[in-house]
């Protein structure tokens, strides 16, 4: 598996190349910020058209995830779809494809500040879920610990073999863990930005996706 495995809160828990964390000792595996459905979103508020593939590239992702961790529950952490007119769109082979997903497995909607709200599409919804010890919710709140959150899209510039490169990243000190978007066509935030330096410790680290997975300190800044 491409991963970096590390402990947080006391459990161990692998950052994978692909932006999803695993919790093998629980077999629970959380992705971040799919924004199914974005590019037909963007086509029907009048933006720039994009190819409309990338909920099927996502779910393509999201399938191998599954399958190479065997994962009993799959926790959504929040805007799984880009917006309500997004989720009714669906086709019908794609729903039925997060059908085949969810099947034999336990899986947990977090609502997010996209998401349209309950869907016919099985699963459960919840604003946000405790697996002792860890919290999983949509949007990180300061004062709490032990917390896995999304919402950011946060991604580190770094230099990597003589080029600077631009990738998503999760990002983890002591008090939480935060994923990064796992959507196809999300953009993302730098960890230099204010929002993620208030949220996170100085010592924190980011696990930069790809194969392989890199850690290195949170750059701080530009």
């Amino acid at each position: 598996m491409n991963g970096h495995p590390f402990t947080f809160s006391g459990v161990n828990l692998i950052a994978m190349g692909s932006g999803a964390l695993w919790w093998p000792d629980h077999r629970v595996l959380c992705v971040s910020d799919l924004h199914l459905g974005k590019s037909e979103r963007i086509a029907r508020r009048g933006g720039g058209a994009l190819p409309p593939y990338e909920t099927r590239d996502t779910l393509d992702r999201l399938a191998d995830d599954l399958e190479h961790c065997d994962a009993e529950t799959v926790v959504c952490l929040g805007d799984s779809f880009d917006d309500l007119g997004a989720a009714l769109a669906l086709p019908e082979d794609e729903r039925l494809w997060i059908t085949r997903l969810q099947a034999g497995r336990k899986w947990i909607w977090i609502e997010g500040n996209h998401d349209p709200g309950p869907l016919e599409l099985g699963g459960s919804h919840m604003a946000e879920l405790t697996l002792s010890p860890l919290t999983f919710r949509h949007i990180a709140c300061p004062t709490t610990r032990a917390e896995v959150s999304g919402h950011y899209h946060p991604k580190v510039q770094l230099r990597l073999r003589g080029r600077t490169v631009s990738r998503p990243a999760f990002l983890v000190d002591r008090k939480r863990v935060i994923l990064p978007a796992y959507g196809t066509y999300t953009g993302g935030l730098r960890s230099t930005a204010p929002a993620l330096l208030d949220l996170m410790q100085p010592q924190a680290i980011a696990f930069v996706t790809g194969d392989p997975v890199h850690a290195v300190p949170m750059p701080r800044s530009a």
